[in-house]
């Protein structure tokens, strides 16, 4: 799962994708757990569930600065998901509940490939349970907020520069809370807006396992296997949208979020025997990133609903200090959407979103490794949605 700047997923709803991953100034139903939970008080139905999935078909093209070589990503398809629910209490309180991936990254190149001693293949998977409620203040204003449990993983692994066949792998599982919360209002009765914030994480991996492959010379100053802690960023994000009701079947959406990847500084890791030869020095020096969307929605008839968006999402990444385990480069997309409701209540929601990488040269400097990098994604998504 890659993509929305560095390892960030913000593909938690095919209709919010559908309208250029814009939410926070929309009432859609349960999916306001995630974009925003002080809409969810404003739900038009007295119950909203909806699930669905995506799937994510990306690949990385490098090319070496100063010569022919190239190299492509070998990633498997990723599949992040959500699941929501949604009820009133009564006409002032609604709770609900999500189940939904909003970090992951999956890269896999090639096992001789020229950047190995920064990273061979790296997958890292990140589940989220929130628990949230919401109140209604008045007709026009609305609040909420959820409890964040994450639960992940992560495996590494990279080249070593003792032997040709020299590799590390780190595995290990990780955890920690947070929050989201949100404000929605309806100034009219044509436009709305909100504000949603969501926490850092910091996804703490304690005892991971690492395996060295070396020279057996080696195994005298460097333990064969090893155990780590690390930890991992998972960047607060605070988001501004509003929504215009232009005509009766026309709804369009505008929405800036501001990810704070300033937080991840560095990737360390504290091996339990040190051994003399390691070092865990990893800089990133991740910026701030601000991403801007649009979207729109228009209502054909009852039964079909077709939508619109696109964003730019600029690399948060150093120019110095960018790795290929997530190569985030500055990200131009589009969005399309339908939704079709064959029975009252009961929608099937399809969703695809198109993204390109802007090419562009960037270098590990530590490492002096340097190149070319270009990518692409197409992701097509599929969900259903109930209420009553």
């Amino acid at each position: 799962m890659l993509w929305a700047g560095g390892y960030q997923v913000r593909l938690q709803g095919n209709k919010n994708t559908g309208m250029g991953l814009t939410g926070v100034g929309l009432n859609l139903g349960s999916s306001s757990v995630f974009f925003n939970p002080g809409a969810l008080s404003m739900m038009q139905t007295k119950a909203d569930f909806s699930l669905g999935a995506s799937m994510i078909f990306s690949g990385v093209a490098f090319e070496k600065s100063g010569t022919n070589y190239h190299a492509e990503t070998e990633s498997k398809p990723g599949t992040p998901f959500y699941a929501y629910g949604a009820g009133k209490l009564n006409d002032r309180w609604t709770v609900g509940l999500g189940v939904y991936t909003p970090y992951g990254s999956t890269t896999t190149w090639p096992d001789d490939w020229a950047g190995k001693l920064l990273i061979q293949n790296i997958s890292l998977q990140a589940i989220f349970f929130q628990p949230t409620v919401a109140f209604k203040v008045s007709d026009k204003i609305g609040i909420g907020a959820g409890f964040v449990y994450a639960t992940g993983k992560v495996a590494i692994e990279k080249g070593l520069n003792y032997s040709p066949s020299s590799q590390v792998k780190l595995e290990g599982n990780a955890s920690n809370i947070g929050f989201n919360a949100g404000i929605f209002v309806q100034a009219t009765e044509k436009l709305a807006f909100g504000v949603d914030y969501r926490s850092k994480i910091m996804m703490e991996v304690a005892g991971g396992t690492a395996s060295f492959n070396l020279p057996e010379a080696l195994y005298n100053t460097l333990p064969k296997e090893n155990e780590f802690d690390a930890e991992l960023p998972l960047p607060a994000n605070l988001d501004f949208g509003l929504s215009f009701k232009a005509t009766e079947k026309l709804m369009l959406a505008f929405e800036l979020n501001w990810v704070m990847w300033g937080v991840y500084d560095s990737l360390k890791f504290s091996f339990k025997e040190k051994g003399e030869l390691l070092n865990s020095s990893n800089p990133r020096k991740y910026k701030d990133s601000f991403i801007p969307r649009i979207g729109a929605s228009y209502h054909v008839n009852d039964n079909l609903c077709v939508r619109l968006g696109g964003y730019y999402d600029p690399s948060p990444t150093n120019e110095e200090y960018f790795t290929p385990e997530t190569v985030s480069l500055n990200t131009v997309a589009f969005t399309f959407g339908l939704s079709y409701m064959p029975i009252k209540n009961l929608s099937i929601d399809l969703s695809y979103l198109q993204t390109l990488g802007l090419k562009s040269e960037r270098s590990y400097k530590p490492e002096e490794f340097s190149g070319y990098y270009k990518t692409a994604a197409s992701i097509p998504g599929l969900g259903i949605s109930y209420r009553f």
